[in-house]
């Protein structure tokens, strides 16, 4: 079943999402919706706060090899993901997000990750991951805090938009997206490029 993705403003999505402490049918049946939904909606990543609940579960489908064309995706549903180690060495990147539709920002993150966590039908796992999958899984887990990745972004822009509009005047106050930014959403004086600005 597709869900509804919540956009930004929305009040669950500042919270710090429960720890799930009973794994059961209806948990598995929820992931799958979520996969469903994120496969919709043509992002990469999904959080549940992001359908409106509040616990800690996300959702991710990813090439096993993004430098191959075409290769097999990847799909990941995890409960009580916890990044256990991360790399010194950080990474800007552009991110989108289903929850803020219309915008992408730069945010840095780590290069390298490790995440552990729970499956479906409660076993552990542990997830290494590298490059636009770590930033992807940090995407995530920050749902899980109430963290958007507005918060962390050095620019905030309009793809879509001319450049020299959006440099003369700065973020949009009528969008929620730039209201949620506050003094985090910087003037873009030139757009980079997004191309592999996955939203999650």
């Amino acid at each position: 079943m597709i869900l509804d993705i919540v956009e930004i403003g929305d009040p669950v999505l500042r919270r710090k999402a429960h720890k799930i402490t009973q794994i059961d049918r209806d948990i598995r049946l929820l992931a799958d919706d979520m996969v469903e939904t994120l496969r919709d909606s043509g992002g990469v990543g999904l959080a549940a706060p992001q359908i409106g609940e509040s616990i800690r579960m996300i959702v991710i489908e990813y090439p096993e090899d993004d430098s191959v064309e075409d290769s097999p995706m990847k799909t990941y549903k995890v409960i009580n993901p916890e990044i256990i180690w991360r790399s010194e060495e950080t990474v800007v990147g552009s991110e989108g997000c289903l929850s803020i539709p219309g915008y992408v920002g730069n945010v840095e993150r780590n290069k390298s990750i490790k995440v552990k966590g729970l499956s479906v039908y409660g076993r552990p796992l542990k997830i290494s991951a590298s490059d636009w999958l770590a930033r992807i899984f940090q995407h995530e887990i920050d749902h899980l805090e109430g963290i958007c990745y507005i918060d962390r972004a050095t620019e905030i822009f309009k793809p879509a938009e001319n450049t020299e509009e959006s440099a003369e005047e700065g973020t949009e106050p009528s969008d929620p997206s730039a209201e949620a930014a506050g003094e985090n959403a910087a003037e873009t004086t030139a757009a980079p490029d997004t191309t592999e600005a996955p939203e999650a």
